[in-house]
């Protein structure tokens, strides 16, 4: 039990650093809590609508991944390093590919939810 509550801590700790420090965080956290009862509305099912909300909180947990990546890489070197930039849009891409997907979710929800599909 106390290595579950140091890991809660830990991850308490993560989400409040990147919460202060990006404001990427911050902006996908508010669409998090956006999302809540938005999903409510245009998911068909229950199912639909934890689905809306599990994809605006995987590009949450991708981007808190990104972040975590930049801020080691920094931690390494605020030098300009082509490998470390490599890296550094490696995770910026893994964003954008999450924030395509949750959109794709949101879209084809909403096209069901008004009955084109």
């Amino acid at each position: 039990m106390l290595r579950i509550w140091k890991a809660t801590i830990n991850s308490r700790n993560g989400l409040a650093f990147a919460f202060r420090s990006e404001q990427a965080v911050r902006e996908e956290i508010f669409a998090l809590l956006v999302s809540l009862p938005l999903a409510w509305l245009v998911g068909a099912t229950a199912m639909r609508a934890v689905e809306l909300v599990c994809s605006v909180a995987f590009v949450l947990t991708v981007e808190l991944l990104n972040t975590a990546i930049e801020k080691l890489a920094d931690r390494l070197t605020m030098d300009h390093d082509k490998q470390i930039g490599r890296v550094k849009d490696m995770g910026s891409a893994a964003v954008g590919v999450a924030l395509l997907m949750a959109g794709a979710f949101w879209i084809i929800a909403i096209i069901e939810r008004l009955g084109f599909i």
